[in-house]
């Protein structure tokens, strides 16, 4: 079962310290998994890489292909979070607003940086195809889509239960990160996602016209 793991604005000295350390780890079980197989990864490797205990990692996360899928799933609802701000806004441009600066590279990204995008992009996809990731990678990305709906029936005045339109943007974001991200890693040379997600976006808010 996922573990939920809450933000808060603005977070406390240990709430910070948990929240790097969640990062870290799922950074390390990613990028190990990319370079290696998981296979060829444990949890020992892990912590290692993290600089923490195996212990530690237990307390995080219970499985590794929930580490592996946190970062994807924190940045999600730290989109929720960020459409909760400042209400006034349009809501598509609160979108557009918050979903790239979500997927911009952070401290964990910065101090293992990729070096080669084409090895990388073809770790990733081996990794997302790995039949013992699937069930965790369906329920990141529920988990995903929950949080945002909430955010965006807070926004709207719309209720989860009865109405459709939460749902149906939450939706539309993952689909639109979840596109991105995949055009990202085929392209020759792998294109930058933040400008693939500030297009996709775009497009979805026009409608998505006929090119």
């Amino acid at each position: 079962m996922t573990r939920k793991f809450c933000y808060h604005h603005p977070m406390g000295l240990r709430e910070r310290k948990k929240a790097e350390t969640r990062a870290a780890l799922s950074w390390a079980a990613l990028r190990l998994t990319v370079e290696r197989g998981f296979g060829e990864v444990k949890v020992e490797d892990i912590a290692e890489a993290a600089g923490v205990s195996p212990r530690t990692f237990n307390n995080y996360f219970s499985s590794k292909g929930e580490a592996i899928f946190a970062r994807h799933l924190d940045r999600c609802l730290r989109v929720a979070e960020a459409l909760r701000e400042h209400p006034e806004e349009p809501l598509w441009d609160a979108i557009a607003r918050a979903v790239p600066l979500q997927f911009e590279p952070n401290a964990p990204g910065q101090t293992h940086p990729v070096l080669d995008a084409a090895r990388w992009g073809a770790g990733v996809r081996m990794m997302v195809a790995e039949p013992a990731l699937q069930g965790e990678l369906l329920r990141a990305g529920a988990a995903a889509e929950a949080g945002i709906a909430a955010a965006v029936a807070e926004r709207t005045g719309t209720d989860l239960e009865r109405d459709l339109y939460p749902h149906l943007v939450a939706s539309a974001i993952t689909s639109a990160v979840n596109a991105a991200m995949a055009h990202s890693l085929r392209a020759d040379p792998p294109e930058p996602l933040a400008p693939l997600l500030a297009d996709a976006l775009a497009q979805l808010k026009a409608g998505l016209p006929t090119p």
